[in-house]
């Protein structure tokens, strides 16, 4: 069978979208009170967390609606994995949630769970999605970069999406992909059928999309305080001008979407994030206290 998922409400939006070969979403997140919305929009990212988190058993039965246990949980496994201390891996968190709200995609594995609990080193593509129907399912192989600098981080991730293209590295990742998969999802038949050994990486690539999502501090945010005219204009041109500056690169010949999250301030948006996932650590050691 194939599960379906509840999400999160709306919160984002994707002012710039275009779903060309190589398309692009500018994400806005907008203002309140005069200022960019980071506490609501860190609250929508922990919505995200227990889904992201979670392995595909624990996922099937997530209602948003009673999600405290799932996010108790959730924000341990985020604590007890290495590479969380450095923050900059919250970025895996904003890709899954721009690609499940955007595209309505499902999460092929959670490489967070994997990550965390079972003590494996996982690496790679930063998530591992499928989007559209079972019959023209496409499988969303994902890099992120959560910089303050759009310029490194446009280099840095085009490089590694050249490096994760090699056929010998993509081989080895499939592999990874297909042993972690829910083998009750229908989707899962289909993930290994197109990703098989058997089939030329030149009919794979017909079938898979790399989703991009970048972050950097943006001059259009920090030089606003509301969604008007000139701030939407000013918006839609930034994005542009950025999406421009990525396709330019010399790229692999594969279905690249570009996510562009202009944010405001990197040191306060993490201070922001980790304080709330402390905050859910702290409740599930104060509960686990009061059962003794």
């Amino acid at each position: 069978m194939s599960y379906k998922l509840s999400k999160p409400d709306d919160f984002w939006e994707a002012r710039y979208h275009s779903v060309e070969r190589q398309g692009v979403s500018g994400l806005c997140v907008g203002y309140e009170q005069s200022k960019w919305r980071q506490a609501a929009f860190v609250d929508y990212v922990m919505e995200w967390l227990p889904e992201f988190s979670l392995n595909a058993k624990e996922r099937e039965t997530l209602k948003y609606s009673n999600a405290v246990e799932s996010l108790r949980k959730a924000a341990k496994l985020v604590y007890k994995t290495e590479k969380f201390k450095n923050r900059g891996e919250f970025g895996e968190i904003f890709l899954h949630a721009a690609v499940r709200s955007v595209f309505n995609s499902f999460p092929a594995i959670s490489k967070i769970y994997y990550k965390s609990s079972h003590n494996e080193t996982v690496k790679g593509f930063d998530c591992v999605h499928v989007v559209g129907h079972l019959d023209s399912l496409e499988l969303w192989i994902g890099e992120v970069k959560f910089y303050k600098d759009i310029a490194r981080a446009i280099r840095d991730v085009v490089d590694e999406i050249k490096n994760h293209l090699d056929i010998d590295y993509l081989r080895d990742e499939f592999v990874l992909i297909e042993n972690k998969l829910n083998n009750n999802d229908k989707r899962s038949d289909k993930i290994k059928s197109l990703i098989s050994k058997k089939r030329s990486m030149d009919e794979i690539f017909k079938q898979v999309c790399i989703p991009v999502l970048l972050t950097y501090e943006s001059d259009v945010i920090q030089n606003h305080q509301s969604i008007c005219d000139d701030y939407i204009k000013e918006f839609n041109s930034e994005i542009e001008k950025y999406k421009n500056r990525f396709f330019d690169k010399d790229l692999p010949d594969v279905k690249i979407h570009l996510f562009l999250l202009p944010i405001a301030e990197k040191v306060n948006l993490i201070k922001a994030l980790d304080s709330k996932v402390k905050i859910w650590r702290q409740l599930l050691i104060f509960q686990k206290h009061l059962k003794y």
